[in-house]
């Protein structure tokens, strides 16, 4: 991991980068553009959005303008849990690609697993299709817990390339990182700042001034070293810049696990066994 296009290889082969931008709750239009583009300029090549966002149509326009080619780009997308199922799903992923405005998308994910719905065996099934026709780049899935990815992989054909779930030094699912280990899913966090809830964590301040960095970019470090992929979102361009300037240090064994001690098994989202919000 030398810099913000450094990548991580998938089990089928694609390299996505270790370090993206998130976009949630990023406002459509102007805000979503520019932000955007900001990332790109300062070397982003990562951006992570969903359909529920409703920022897909400023993050399309964005890649339209922007500094670099599209195949240079890594876009992520995610199916919403009103339209699990397969027909609807398969619909879903068109209305997202035509507000993206892409021909093709590398990365895309099933939101929540809503396991009181009982479809994301069904929504799985139409990402195999789309991947298989070559829509898709990679699939994966998001927020889903050990038992919702041994339920899944246990009838699907093709395994989940990446994770994406709620991952900070409050919360960091040891057992769900290692099942993903051992079945080639990488493991992406979202919120990885916790919501700015650790930004005055005094263990991880007394990190920081020692490197001169601060709270965000020592966790930053911290999941990159975890080898989880990393996702923060931020529409200022100075802290962008900021978040992705963690490539020039290395966190040591023992502050690693000072860091991995902070957990608390605590939650700023929602515990996915119990979101089945439509």
């Amino acid at each position: 991991m030398k810099n913000l296009q450094s990548t991580t290889t998938l089990h089928n082969g694609v390299k996505m980068p270790w370090f993206g931008l998130g976009v949630f709750k990023m406002k459509e239009g102007e805000e979503a553009v520019s932000s955007v583009k900001e990332a790109i300029d300062a070397g982003y090549r990562s951006i992570d959005t969903a359909a529920i966002y409703g920022n897909e149509e400023g993050v399309g326009r964005a890649i339209k303008e922007a500094s670099v080619p599209r195949e240079e780009l890594f876009i992520t997308t995610k199916v919403w849990n009103s339209n699990q199922g397969y027909e609807t799903t398969l619909a879903a992923f068109e209305e997202s690609m035509t507000k993206l405005g892409l021909d093709y998308l590398d990365l895309y994910l099933i939101h929540w697993p809503m396991p009181a719905k009982g479809k994301y065996k069904e929504t799985w099934k139409a990402l195999e299709k789309l991947y298989k026709d070559g829509r898709i780049r990679a699939i994966g899935v998001s927020n889903f817990h050990v038992t919702h990815l041994e339920d899944l992989i246990a009838d699907c054909e093709v395994v989940p390339m990446v994770n994406q779930v709620e991952y900070h030094p409050r919360l960091t699912q040891v057992e769900l990182h290692e099942f993903c280990k051992q079945n080639k899913i990488q493991l992406e966090a979202w919120s990885p700042l916790a919501q700015g809830k650790l930004l005055d964590e005094p263990t991880l301040a007394k990190i920081g001034e020692k490197y001169g960095k601060s709270v965000a970019q020592v966790i930053l470090r911290w999941d990159l070293q975890n080898e989880v992929v990393t996702i923060p979102k931020s529409v200022k361009p100075e802290r962008m810049k900021e978040n992705a300037d963690i490539f020039d240090f290395e966190l040591t064994t023992e502050e690693m696990t000072l860091i991995n001690g902070l957990n608390e098994d605590r939650r700023v989202g929602p515990n996915p066994d119990e979101f089945n919000v439509e």
